[in-house]
């Protein structure tokens, strides 16, 4: 069983800056995908960026520019560099990752922003 764990949200001012952490552990296969979706109160989970085992990376037009993901293929670890962040950035963020095996969440980690 892989176990995906995120840290590093909070609270900010609008303007500043954030960074998430996601680890995969309990010996995943090689990591194709990982991924950062986001939830606010209310809304449906939408993707922010991902990012492929050769690096290929995609965001949602809302954060492109802003945001930046990347990964640590040694350390099965994804990262989400966040800056000039916004009150609608406000969400709950999960981490997903896919192996061979599927894929797997982590339990969401709050970033508020305030206005």
């Amino acid at each position: 069983q892989v176990q995906v764990v995120e840290s590093g949200g909070g609270l900010v001012q609008t303007g500043g800056s954030l960074r998430l952490s996601c680890a995969a552990s309990g010996s995943p296969s090689r990591l194709n995908v990982m991924a950062w979706y986001r939830q606010a109160p209310g809304k449906q989970r939408e993707l922010v960026a991902s990012i492929t085992s050769s690096g290929s990376t995609n965001y949602a037009v809302s954060v492109k520019g802003r945001f930046t993901i990347a990964r640590d293929n040694a350390k099965n670890t994804v990262y989400l560099q966040m800056n000039t962040l916004k009150p609608e950035d406000t969400a709950v963020y999960f981490c997903y990752v896919v192996e061979v095996r599927g894929g797997y969440w982590g339990q969401g980690t709050q970033v508020t922003v305030s206005s």
